[in-house]
């Protein structure tokens, strides 16, 4: 397979478009070290808090709705150029914000580039990568993610640090961003790797696929001149792509397309794992992480550096994953990871059940908070953006991931809602058990409906569900 690719060149384009994660994760994960900070200073209620913490998933549904629309109109790297400025608007709004309602409004924004990015970045990549690494290089945006969060959590934790230190700053702007108001400090930070997104983007070019689905073979022939060896290979990958095209151009408008037989089936199995990830708790651990170990009885210094702790974990198996995903298959990570995922989940229901009463150390917490974190990042969150980036026909792919994108969002949003209230009302042992449960349905959609797409290139894939549509 090397001896056909430039491999070199492909993980590169990959690498560029995957940085999209690390804004996608630094804006998820930093709310988690501002959410007491701005709650404090503003005196939010638990709804209000619930709002700080969901109302950029509202502009990420929003992003979701246009990023297809946006990739299929105007390709893909003009939208994750969108997407950087959107992320570099949003920084410094924050940072700058004068009270509430325009913080509120400066989280919505950046939102929406996360939403336009958690589309346009794995399907990009996706549309450039070699078959026999698909899973690898589209699980680079997942890494990137995971690199994302532990910076914020990096970020969040030693800007508090300096703070408590006693230092101060001679400059009025500086005081207020790294020691009095230091939600500002922490949100305003997202600020340089945006402006590397913006800036990277301008080397890589526009995807090969989605120029010959637009009818512009030399463009597409001369990208694919630098990914394959030769110019009979690129010319074998353009011919192939192209009568896919022209045999889906017959099926009539694209709605229509992507709801009929086979492709419909695809549609609603990633509409189905999309949502019901958001159900098992992930986001909770990442949003609400601080708060929920600051339940257990951690300080708030100790429960910062607990999320650093699952931020390192977080990342460093993702990094597993990137490396086995195209050796041990996509269902397989998923049986294993989420079988993990519903014991740790309920060993930490049980914590929260019993730990109090019987005296066992918060450090038993934090090692079934990892476990979880190990599971779900082997397993899920490595699956979820390689399948949707694989799983649709290229006449439909960005209006499809758009429309489970969507799916997986409301869901976030919802947990990002809902769980200062579970916390409240279910306690945190119900919140967690609840988690649990929510697996089990995930598990068998995986067994029953899931192919495996390991190793098959993107118009095999098509084919399987222009096939199943047909009955064979």
């Amino acid at each position: 397979m090397e001896k056909k690719y430039n491999v070199g060149y492909v993980w590169f384009l990959s690498i560029v478009a995957a940085i999209g994660g690390i804004l996608f994760g630094y804006d998820t994960a930093v709310i988690s070290g501002t959410v007491g900070l701005v709650k404090s200073q503003f005196a939010l209620s638990s709804m209000h808090q619930g709002w700080y913490v969901g109302c950029a998933l509202v502009g990420s549904i929003f992003g979701v709705l246009v990023a297809g629309v946006l990739g299929d109109r105007f390709g893909r790297k003009k939208t994750m150029l969108l997407s950087a400025f959107l992320f570099t608007l949003s920084a410094v709004g924050c940072a700058l914000s004068a009270d509430f309602n325009q913080l509120v409004v400066y989280r919505i924004i950046g939102g929406v580039g996360i939403g336009i990015v958690s589309i346009i970045s794995p399907l990009y990549i996706s549309e450039v990568s070699i078959p026999k690494y698909r899973g690898s290089l589209v699980s680079l945006y997942q890494l990137a993610i995971t690199v994302g969060f532990l910076m914020a959590y990096m970020v969040n934790y030693f800007l508090l640090s300096s703070a408590q230190s006693g230092g101060t700053y001679s400059c009025v702007l500086m005081e207020r961003l790294f020691r009095t108001e230091l939600w500002r400090g922490m949100l305003g930070m997202e600020t340089l790797p945006a402006m590397l997104f913006l800036v990277i983007i301008f080397f890589i070019p526009e995807s090969p696929r989605w120029m010959i689905l637009r009818g512009r073979y030399e463009s597409a022939s001369s990208v694919l001149l630098k990914i394959f060896k030769t110019r009979e290979e690129a010319d074998s990958q353009l011919s192939l792509t192209r009568s896919v095209v022209e045999k889906s151009s017959s099926s009539g408008s694209e709605f229509k397309y992507l709801f009929s037989g086979g492709i419909r089936v695809a549609l609603f199995i990633g509409i189905a794992i999309a949502m019901l990830g958001q159900f098992m708790g992930v986001n909770a651990v990442l949003y609400y992480g601080p708060v929920i170990f600051e339940k257990a009885g951690l300080s708030s210094g100790d429960s910062l550096f607990s999320q650093v702790l699952v931020g390192v974990v977080n990342m460093l198996t993702t990094v597993l994953a990137l490396i086995i995903i195209d050796k041990v298959g996509r269902k397989k990570l998923v049986y294993y990871g989420v079988s993990g995922m519903i014991i740790s989940l309920l060993l930490i229901g049980f914590y929260f059940m019993y730990g109090a009463s019987l005296g066992i150390s918060s450090i038993f917490l934090l090692v079934f908070f990892l476990l979880y974190i190990f599971c779900c990042a082997i397993s899920i969150c490595e699956v979820v953006w390689v399948l949707l980036s694989e799983m649709y026909p290229i006449k439909v792919r960005g209006l499809a991931m758009s429309i489970a994108g969507l799916a997986l969002w409301i869901g976030t949003y919802l947990i990002g809602q809902l769980t200062p209230w579970m916390l409240e009302n279910i306690k945190p042992q119900g919140t967690f058990f609840l988690f649990a449960a929510m697996c089990v349905p995930y598990i068998l959609i995986m067994w029953k409906a899931v192919p495996e797409t390991t190793g098959k290139s993107l118009e095999e894939i098509e084919e399987y569900w222009t096939k199943k549509g047909q009955g064979k």
